[in-house]
């Protein structure tokens, strides 16, 4: 059996104050509950730590060195539990979330900024991947919140949608684009596209199937900034959501909507069995907010 809390205070009573009675008033127990925290002190050490000298109680050689750890174990749960104040008072916590390159980017930073006005004391980490990487970090509970291109499944997740981005075909300044938008057939030459596997990636070819064809991109990449650049420089067209193009590289894009229009959904997904801290729901309200 381990000593514990009431063991250890009970020691450093009695070697303070050289009395069983005086450290028991201290306390605001019984002086029998104060010899009996001792016993068991002394019991699970195998030495003995107080001894009586006349009417005083005193430690031991044993118990002097003992106490030295005795008051630094006690010192250390002072400070640990002084640290767990802002936790209690909701001032202070931690989410982890995993996003794709593109939310982490373009959406997270206002909502995190937002969370944080509202609990300067929580810490966010992010850790960026496909779909199909931070639901497996989720479900593994090395994330708290993952904000993912649905569809996403799992019989462990509950998800909730909350942001439709639309997806938006861009070229190069001074390109022109027919009225009512491209459709697949003209954006299908010299197209840069996201690298297969992920589900933005995935609704961009299912609308190419919707009109019976099959994207044959000349180049992929796994950035939306980088397939930016290369449009900016002429090399190509591409279908990328809007949130990126919000601010549009000072006018060296041009960009339209896709006929017909195509929408990809954003979603938050949490395990069901996860304990809604502060810190979440502050995250969650935050991203319900921005979306």
């Amino acid at each position: 059996m381990a000593f514990g809390f009431d063991q250890l205070q009970a020691f450093i009573h009695v070697a303070d104050l050289g009395s069983f009675t005086a450290a028991a008033d201290k306390a605001g127990v019984t002086q029998p509950a104060v010899s009996l925290q001792i016993k068991l002190l002394e019991q699970r050490l195998g030495v003995r730590l107080i001894e009586r000298v006349g009417r005083r109680a005193q430690p031991t050689v044993a118990g002097m060195d003992f106490l030295v750890y005795a008051r630094r174990i006690m010192q250390e749960l002072a400070s640990a539990e002084e640290a767990m104040t802002p936790h209690k008072s909701g001032q202070a916590g931690r989410v982890r979330i995993g996003s794709g390159g593109t939310a982490s980017a373009h959406l997270l930073p206002m909502a995190i900024k937002m969370a944080k006005a509202r609990m300067p004391g929580l810490e966010i980490i992010v850790r960026i991947g496909n779909t199909d990487e931070v639901l497996r970090d989720l479900e593994a509970n090395t994330l708290d919140l993952a904000v993912v291109t649905l569809p996403a499944s799992g019989r462990s997740f509950e998800i909730e949608e909350f942001c439709d981005d639309e997806l938006l075909a861009v070229a190069s300044h001074g390109s022109s684009f027919p009225e009512g938008g491209p459709d697949a057939s003209f954006v299908n030459e010299q197209m840069l596209l996201l690298y297969d596997g992920g589900n933005t990636r995935r609704s961009i070819d299912e609308w190419m199937g919707s009109a019976g064809l099959v994207a044959r991109p000349a180049m992929e990449f796994g950035s939306v900034e980088a397939i930016k650049e290369l449009v900016a420089a002429g090399l190509g067209w591409s279908i990328l959501p809007a949130m990126a193009l919000k601010r549009d590289r000072a006018g060296f894009l041009e960009i339209s909507p896709v006929n017909p229009p195509l929408v990809r959904k954003l979603g938050m997904v949490i395990r069901r069995d996860k304990h809604l801290s502060r810190g979440l729901r502050e995250m969650m309200k935050a991203l319900r907010e921005v979306g």
